[in-house]
């Protein structure tokens, strides 16, 4: 591991959306729970592994145009979950070494993608 990750560097990836108090209930459902903290009235913050959060924040001018993806230990099983929240992907992708990917969209279309190996 490199000096810049062993010395406590913490990953806060944004997704910017038009309204948060709209976004937030999707954002619940695709996650599996409220936020760990909020920020603030307008940011919300999941902590999705130990030392990276994802961050949700009310910013329209920048809505739209994120695209994060996590990497899981059982992608099937994240999916089941994730359907049985009410929350549907709106694509998934395949690699040529069978590498998955399902993607989420939010209201504004912002990507969340979940991978796992194959098999997974």
């Amino acid at each position: 591991m490199s000096d810049f990750l062993a010395d406590g560097v913490e990953l806060f990836a944004g997704i910017c959306v038009r309204d948060h108090a709209l976004a937030r209930p999707w954002y619940d459902a695709l996650l599996g729970g409220p936020p760990t903290f909020m920020a603030h009235e307008k940011e919300s913050v999941w902590e999705v592994a130990p030392h990276r959060w994802l961050v949700v924040e009310e910013r329209p001018e920048r809505a739209g145009y994120a695209a994060q993806t996590l990497f899981v230990d059982d992608l099937a099983a994240r999916v089941t979950a994730i359907a049985e929240r009410g929350v549907e992907p709106a694509t998934e992708e395949v690699y040529g070494d069978g590498v998955r990917k399902v993607i989420y969209r939010d209201p504004d279309g912002n990507e969340v993608g979940f991978g796992g190996n194959p098999g997974v």
